[in-house]
């Protein structure tokens, strides 16, 4: 196993065409809980196709679907990194959408490894994808660290530390979004098949009593949470989420979601309150639109 920083940095990008459809969107929401109260709100903006809008974090899965054949990074060509996939961890994940999401569409997504961080005890890979539309607008980049075990001492930089810390006051807002205890067998649908999220035995030999929750599901949640709880259902107004995926949570579990405002960027924490307050999401920001 080895990690060539400078071949890494230095291969040109890999290129793929994707697509996505309607019904694509309407199942990334009725995995995060959209229309969970069809007596109290049925949330057609979000569950029916007229007048479909899309959650931004849909990036994150479009063109993923299970017929598609890529179900997750550890199908990716990773030039310049020879390393044990089965040891990686999706350590922390950046949105920022130009624009709105169509409720279906094709673009062509360009990926590079745009750094190789050199931790010591393991690696730090961070995979960056830019999508553009047809007409080669842009419409969403992503940014994807990978924390690898066992793969650092390469001689590599370290990076940049970035401690983080919740701010010294009470939230402005605390967002709770409960989850079901077959959450993670419906999101799964939406392309990542890893049976950690759905076999009992797998979950065990890993470490887990039962199977956990996606961490793309947990980003997702907290971006609905904020699109419900803060900007009225707009889900235009939230251009950017960044977060570090700090521990896992249970199918069944709630996210609590602590807001802090600062003009028009959003400091976030989440945590599992069935848990003590046990971490999930860190070092998570927001950018919202007025």
């Amino acid at each position: 196993m080895a990690i060539d920083r400078d071949k890494a940095l230095s291969a040109p990008p890999s290129v793929r065409e994707i697509s996505w459809t309607t019904r694509d969107v309407l199942l990334y929401h009725l995995s995060l809980g959209a229309g969970s109260d069809p007596a109290t709100d049925p949330e057609l903006h979000l569950t029916f196709e007229r007048d479909l809008t899309v959650l931004p974090t849909f990036a994150v899965v479009a063109g993923s679907g299970i017929s598609a054949g890529e179900t997750s990074v550890m199908s990716m060509d990773l030039p310049g990194i020879d390393i044990d996939l089965g040891r990686i961890l999706h350590a922390g994940q950046e949105l920022t959408v130009h624009r709105p999401l169509p409720a279906s569409g094709s673009a062509t997504v360009s990926s590079r490894i745009a750094e190789v961080w050199d931790k010591g005890k393991a690696a730090v890979i961070v995979l960056e994808s830019a999508a553009a539309d047809p007409q080669g607008e842009a419409l969403w980049t992503t940014t994807m660290q990978i924390w690898a075990r066992g793969e650092g001492g390469f001689g590599g930089d370290p990076g940049p530390e970035t401690p983080w810390s919740a701010p010294d006051r009470p939230a402005d807002t605390v967002l709770d979004t409960p989850t079901t205890p077959r959450q993670a067998l419906l999101y799964r649908l939406n392309g990542d098949l890893n049976p950690l999220h759905a076999d009992p035995e797998f979950a065990r030999a890993a470490g887990f009593d039962r199977p956990i929750l996606h961490g793309l599901a947990s980003y997702g949640l907290v971006c609905k949470a904020l699109v419900d709880g803060l900007l009225d259902g707009d889900v235009t107004r939230l251009n950017q989420l960044s977060v570090r995926f700090a521990g896992p949570l249970l199918p069944g579990e709630t996210i609590r979601t602590e807001v802090w405002r600062d003009a028009e960027r959003l400091l976030l924490r989440a945590t599992c309150p069935e848990r003590d307050g046990a971490p999930v999401l860190t070092h998570a920001t927001a950018a919202v639109a007025p």
